[in-house]
């Protein structure tokens, strides 16, 4: 998995959408989560692990230093973050998902609202 890591290093993934790596439909999680042959065949939801994810949602900037042009801005963007974080399994609404190829590997490309669960390991961290 090190190794996808260094190939996605330059993908930069924008606003509130998070790169997914499909996983195989035999596969099973540590905790034994896995979705039903007859829930994948309609390809209604998908699963896969969580690659890359964007900054999130921007925020819109104060408009309080209209008034003081002496001022310098400080034109930073914040953005409130999403809440999947790589290496996490998500469960996701494949409608709402763009499905890409890169170097020859399928991801989808999935908005945050289109994700319907999240599993994540690492609880006592």
């Amino acid at each position: 998995m090190t190794e996808t890591v260094n190939k996605l290093q330059n993908i930069i993934i924008v606003g509130d959408r998070v790169l997914v790596k499909p996983k195989s439909e035999t596969e099973r999680t540590k905790t034994g989560l896995f979705l039903p042959p007859g829930v994948q065949e309609k390809e209604i939801v998908q699963s896969g692990y969580v690659m890359k994810v964007g900054p999130g949602y921007p925020i819109p900037l104060p408009s309080d230093n209209m008034d003081e042009s002496w001022k310098e801005s400080d034109e930073k963007i914040k953005y409130i973050p999403l809440q999947a974080k790589e290496g996490d399994l998500a469960i996701f609404l494949q409608k709402g998902s763009y499905e890409i190829y890169f170097e020859s590997e399928k991801y989808f490309i999935v908005p945050q609202h289109s994700i319907l669960m999240l599993e994540r390991n690492d609880f006592f961290d």
